[in-house]
């Protein structure tokens, strides 16, 4: 695609800009009403997803010379802590509009392609395990299936995770960043199989794909180097990536410290016993709670801004400030679940009930810890950095 076609496909997205916008507050109302149908459903629904989009959460991390919006980081993180106050799952895959991010890595002709009909466009993928492919004239013949493709049935590109067939390992790719084939949803089957304790609206169910053929220009290396020159595409791509998941952890925190306060006052305990902002300990405990939390979500917000004014300033990003933004991320996730579990103890009895609000926020927050980009080896790669020796394969 020429440079002229290129600019069309911008000049297009620029229209269509500010058409249609939705405040992110109304579609909070009506996530926070449904949430009990996306884990009934095993999936966020279009028509949310549509609203999600209207709301500006999938062009965030498009390129602005496509019409999106590029916002910095701490602006997307806000949006996704705020949603995930209403629902974690339905932040979860609003998440993924940083996704974006990584297409930025394919050729420009292809971008303007995924962008031809706007910039609001869902990007899902399950990238591992990583599949051998056979390479083909010019490009790669593709099988196999892929776990955890969060938001997958909502999406308007799905990718997955290739390897060259002799090695295993991504064609130009490099260690812990694998190469991604990206495809339209009709050439991919998703594997209905997400069946879980926390968590379940994401539909990360797996995705397979028969025989498929995928150019060289339809694929590109995670994290590889960006062909858009903008700010944002600066930003540390593995490391916002595992900042996006994080932060719903402190959303799902403050939700729960949220019914901790409805709980403290509003009504009469089982026993006659005072009510529960009536006890020393328990005034005690929330507000410590509530101090780790915002102690945590300020070291996070704190780092991540530093690192985007940098950027802003003309600065390469140093490893020092890749692995503060990793380590930010992972502490975020277990604080807030930490507090989510304060929460869940404080409310006693009550909250052993299925339908009482404690019971899904402590299920959903124990699968944010899970993720593979927020585990405990991050604590040593960040370490490692601090001390002034190699960290962990893949950590930066």
């Amino acid at each position: 695609m020429s440079d002229t076609a290129i600019d069309t496909v911008a000049d297009v997205a620029e229209t269509s800009r500010d058409a249609a916008r939705l405040p992110l507050a109304d579609v909070i109302v009506e996530i926070a009403a449904r949430r009990e149908e996306f884990e009934r459903l095993s999936h966020v629904p279009r028509d949310v997803i549509t609203k999600l989009k209207r709301a500006g959460v999938y062009r965030a991390a498009t390129p602005k010379r496509f019409g999106g919006d590029a916002l910095a980081p701490t602006a997307f993180l806000d949006m996704i802590e705020r949603i995930a106050i209403a629902d974690g799952s339905a932040a979860w895959v609003a998440s993924f509009g940083s996704a974006n991010v990584y297409l930025a890595a394919l050729p420009l002709a292809t971008q303007a392609q995924i962008y031809a009909d706007g910039p609001d466009q869902v990007f899902a993928g399950g990238l591992f395990p990583v599949q051998a492919a056979q390479p083909a004239d010019g490009g790669w013949r593709v099988n196999g299936t892929w776990k955890f493709a969060s938001g997958c049935k909502g999406a308007d590109w799905l990718g997955v995770g290739i390897g060259a067939a002799s090695s295993g390992s991504g064609a130009s790719g490099a260690p812990g960043k694998p190469r991604t084939a990206v495809f339209r949803p009709h050439q991919v089957e998703i594997v209905e199989n997400w069946d879980v304790v926390g968590m379940q609206g994401t539909g990360s169910h797996d995705l397979r794909v028969t025989d498929q053929f995928v150019t060289d220009d339809w694929t590109f290396v995670r994290g590889g180097e960006p062909c858009v020159d903008e700010p944002l595409y600066r930003y540390p791509t593995i490391a916002y990536a595992a900042q996006v998941l994080a932060v719903v952890n402190l959303g799902l925190a403050r939700a729960a410290l949220d019914v901790a306060n409805q709980m403290a006052g509003g009504r009469k305990t089982t026993t006659g016993a005072p009510q529960l902002a009536d006890r020393a300990y328990y005034r005690i405990e929330l507000a410590k709670a509530e101090a780790q939390l915002r102690s945590a979500r300020a070291f996070f917000y704190d780092t991540t801004d530093d690192v985007w004014q940098s950027i802003l300033a003309g600065n390469p990003v140093t490893p020092d400030q890749t692995s503060l933004l990793r380590l930010a991320a992972t502490q975020i996730a277990r604080e807030g679940a930490d507090v989510v579990q304060r929460a869940y103890r404080l409310g006693g009895t009550m909250a052993i009930y299925r339908s009482h609000p404690l019971q899904r926020l402590v299920r959903d927050a124990m699968v944010v810890t899970q993720h593979a980009f927020l585990g405990e080896g991050n604590f040593d790669g960040a370490g490692a950095v601090f001390v002034g020796v190699p960290p962990i394969p893949g950590y930066l």
